[in-house]
Parts: structure tokens; sequence; C-alpha cells
């Protein structure tokens, strides 16, 4: 039988810590639920005693219902000064209702005495009784060994007798934890085979997991040799590698490895071309670049500029290509052919029910605005919505709502300690009605955003049930200082759905009036959908 591995994902609580990382709520849960239609096990949510966010998440989460992945909240063991049932801690743990706990404690003598200035019999007493406390409550009990290989190697008589605390206290999985992203990947097999032959002389039955960081560039490698041992159950990493300082084990390289090259069984086997969108999904709501040469998700992992490359690869991609890029859902790119995305166009079609062949010339149009647009800065893996109206619009089934005609945007700065008034005046024709209609807004993108929804509502009353929810700007090139291209990110939605839509232009409030408006004719456009399936 092969070795199975659970995955476990923590980019909502540790990739979070990384510098410029950050996400709302809203991005938290749209995120957790990416995870889960890609198969992973295990998503861990944040800490809830730590921060307004997180007691906020697994409130909201609570009415979510998950296919695969056991949601997972994250603490630390008790105060030395309080009993397990009144410490705050992990009552906030307890109060995220999680089906999964994960606790960490202290592997490494230097911490026990510096950190939490307790004796080392104390710390190992923390750590069984935290994990007894907890037992009885959660069906999903782990235990973060925290530093423990640099613990091991300072102490490892010690580091070894924090395991057998917190197998005492019922933790089913033992990860041990590499904190300072210090241990080179030679280091790992002898320790983790010290582990297994401690704790089977001690009769302590447990199953052991990894979780690596990245400060000396080898946290892929260390969870993959610790996963070879066969004895390494479950993999903690983050999508796309986020994390403090140098970040966490990427999850997006090591999925692949484990399915593709090693043999392994996971969920995420059954959805590994999730992959690539999901990596990119992330990047997007975090409003960070996408790292184009990142392996297998990247722009350029199976890019092929020309000469010999292209001559070879086209003849048998395995020439220049250590796995085809479709089994993580990326697409081969060959500057000067015009197959690159057809794979996934006639995905999306099947999807959003477009009646779309390999066949239809239309394809090709498709594929050709979609490399004009990309190039000019648009991005649709968090804009799903202006891809389908894209779509729509070149096989002549998008609806025309409304037209625009004009719109004016004024900041009035009267007074220097006072914010500037901000109005917006739109012309825009609905059927044969012209309007011509104004607002104030909170700057410039709400008070444009006002003046269109006033424009149309009594033409769409739908339209008042719909919000805006995020809105990100991103700075494309930065050759030409305030004149640079930007992109604009918005996200909306109603009662039932969610979308992300796009706008791309060196005016911010172009750009912003783009994604506006797809979002609106999306919106229709579903409205439409819900009358006919009606």
């Amino acid at each position: 039988m092969a070795h199975y591995v659970e995955l476990y994902d923590t980019t909502l609580r540790d990739g979070t810590q990384a510098e410029n990382f950050n996400l709302s709520v809203e991005d938290k849960i749209r995120i957790t639920m990416a995870l889960d239609e890609l198969g992973i096990d295990f998503i861990e949510g944040g800490w809830p005693g730590s921060n307004p966010v997180s007691v906020d998440y697994f409130e909201r989460m609570q009415s979510f219902k998950l296919k695969h992945a056991k949601l997972t909240a994250f603490g630390s063991t008790r105060h030395f000064k309080n009993s397990p049932a009144k410490d705050p801690n992990l009552m906030a743990l307890l109060h995220a209702k999680t089906p999964a706990l994960t606790i960490f404690g202290k592997s490494w003598d230097i911490h026990v005495r510096d950190a939490l200035h307790i004796e080392l019999e104390d710390n190992l007493q923390i750590i069984e009784d935290t994990l007894a406390f907890l037992r009885q409550h959660v069906d999903f009990l782990f235990y973060d060994a925290e530093h423990f290989f640099d613990g091991f190697k300072n102490n490892e008589e010690y580091a070894l007798r924090t395991l057998e605390s917190a197998v005492s206290g019922g933790a089913e999985t033992i990860i041990l934890c590499d904190t300072n992203g210090g241990t080179l990947p030679h280091e790992i097999p002898p320790i983790i085979a010290r582990v297994m032959t401690h704790l089977a002389e001690k009769d302590k039955t447990v199953h052991l997991g990894i979780h690596a960081h990245n400060d000396s560039e080898t946290a892929v490698a260390n969870s993959l040799i610790a996963v070879s041992l066969s004895k390494v159950r479950q993999v903690q990493g983050t999508m796309n590698g986020f994390g403090e300082r140098c970040g966490n084990a990427n999850l997006t390289s090591i999925i692949p490895a484990l399915v593709f090259k090693m043999g392994v069984e996971c969920e995420v086997r059954k959805n590994i071309d999730q992959l690539y969108t999901t990596s990119r999904l992330v990047n997007e709501l975090a409003n960070l670049p996408h790292s184009r040469y990142q392996p297998y998700v990247g722009a350029s992992a199976f890019a092929h500029k020309g000469g010999i490359h292209v001559s070879a690869v086209k003849q048998n991609p395995l020439t220049y290509e250590h796995i085809a890029p479709d089994k993580v859902g990326n697409i081969r790119r060959i500057l000067i052919s015009d197959q690159s995305g057809k794979a996934n166009i006639l995905h999306k079609a099947k999807q959003w029910g477009l009646p779309l062949s390999a066949e239809d010339p239309v394809l090709a149009s498709i594929i050709s605005e979609l490399k004009d647009l990309e190039n000019q800065g648009y991005q649709y893996e968090g804009a799903e919505a202006s891809f389908e109206l894209l779509m729509r619009r070149a096989m002549g089934l998008q609806r025309n709502y409304f037209r625009f005609e004009s719109f004016l945007v004024m900041n009035h700065k009267y007074l220097m300690d006072k914010p500037p008034l901000t109005e917006a005046t739109i012309r825009m024709f609905v059927g044969g009605s012209e309007v011509h209609t104004a607002a104030m807004g909170d700057g410039p993108v709400n008070a444009l955003d006002c003046a269109i929804r006033k424009a149309l509502t009594r033409f769409y009353p739908s339209l008042e049930e719909m919000e805006l929810t995020d809105y990100k700007v991103r700075v494309l090139s930065g050759e030409h200082g305030t004149e640079a291209r930007v992109r604009v990110l918005v996200e909306s939605r109603d009662r039932q759905n969610t979308w992300g839509t796009v706008g791309v232009s060196v005016n911010i409030i172009e750009a912003s009036w783009q994604a506006l408006v797809d979002s609106i004719n999306y919106k229709l456009m579903q409205e439409d959908n819900k009358k006919l399936e009606g």
C-alpha cells in the first residue's frame, strides 16, 4: 500500500506573518474554500487568542461546510500560572469550534529558561496537561514541537522528553519543527531516526510530521526527505512559501513532487490540476505579484523562448520539461505559438456552460484577445467574472445592459485640514433612456460607484443587494514613476455569490471604472441566468 501523507496548510496563520502579506477575513474565507477544493487535509485558520481578525474568521467559518478539509485552530501550551481550564488561550481555541487543534510547545531548553522563564520539568508538565485537557474536546489533536531540531542538537535528551510528554497528553501527531530554518537536508534522517527509535523504546505510539522554514533555502528539500523516510505522515507548509523571514516550506513545490515523483498518496492528487489557479489566487488576494520563476506554478515554469528549445519541445515536450504543465494546471508557453491556453479556455467554457469547442474559430480570437490583454497587465486568476464576460462577448452571448457615454470625477480640497470633497458625474444610456446623474463619495472610486448605482438601480433593482467588499491596486511597472500602469482588482458579492473583476490603465480611476462596470454586468448576467433557470 502506498504511503499516505496528510497535507497541512498554514498560509492563513504562518503565511500571514510574512512581510507585506495581509489578508482580510473575506480573503481568508475565499482561500479556505479554494484550499478545500484543492484537497488540502487540514487548513490552519489562525490563532484565535491573538487578534480579532482570527476570532471573526472562525466565527464566520462556522456557517460554511467544507467538502474534505478539517479547519484547524492554532495556539500555545497553557500559561504556567493558569490551569488548563482557566487559560484564556485554550478557551479561545475551544470557542473556535474547529474539529482539529494544533498546540505548539517548547523543545529547546534555551527557550524554556529564557523565554518562558520556568524550570525544564515545568515545561514538560504544561505540554502534557494542555494536550490532555484539549484531547477530550476535538477529533484531531496535533503538537508542533517548536525549535525541535535546534533543541535536539543542543540537548537531545530533553528535546526527546518533550515529545514523550506530548504523546502522554494525547497528541495523535507530533510535528517536528525547524522553526529557525537552519537545518540542512543531510541532518534530517538521523534525527528523525533517533526520534522514532526513542519513542519505540518508550512504547509511545504516535505519527510524525514535519514543519520546515526556508532560512537556508532547504525547506522543501527537508520536507521531502522527511517524507521519503516513510514514517512522516504530515507535511506542513504554505501556498507559495509565504511565511516569516524567508518563508515556510512551499506546498506548491512539495505537492507535485509528492504526487508525480514520489508516488505518495494524498487527497490533493485528485485535484492537483487546480494547483496553479490556487497559487495565483492567494497572490492576487494578498495583492502581491506572482513569482514568474516559481517551480511548477510560475508563468515561466514551462516557458520556452526560442531556438533549439522550442524546436525540441514541439517534437517532444519531455526534452525540456520534467512534467507536463497541465498536470498542475499550468500551461506551456511558446511565444511563437497560438496554442497556449487553449485547454484552459475550453475548461472554463465547460465550467460556465458556454458552447465552445476546440474547432470553433471564436476560440482563436479569445486566445488572441487574452494574450493582448495579459500583455497590458490584465490577470484573471482573482477576477474570473471579468474573464467570463470576455468570453461571452467574444461569442456574442453578452447582453448590453447599458452604454456609458462619459464620466467626470472631481476632488475639491477646500481646506487643508479637512478631507477633500469628491463628486462623480456620469452620463449613460439604458435602453432608449439617457441617464445623467451625480453622487458624492468617500474618494473618487466610491463616488463613481455610487453614481453608477444611482443611475442603474431604478432599471435593475437587484443591484441594491450587491456590495463591493474589497478593492486592491497594484502598480505594474515602475519605470514611468507616477505614470505607471496599474491593475485594479475589485471583489463584489450579493446574497449568494462572491466574484472578482479587473481593470488596467495608466489612470487609476479608469482602471477602477473598468472593474466596476464588469462587476455590475456580471451581477446582471447572473440575474438573467436565474430567470432562465427558473
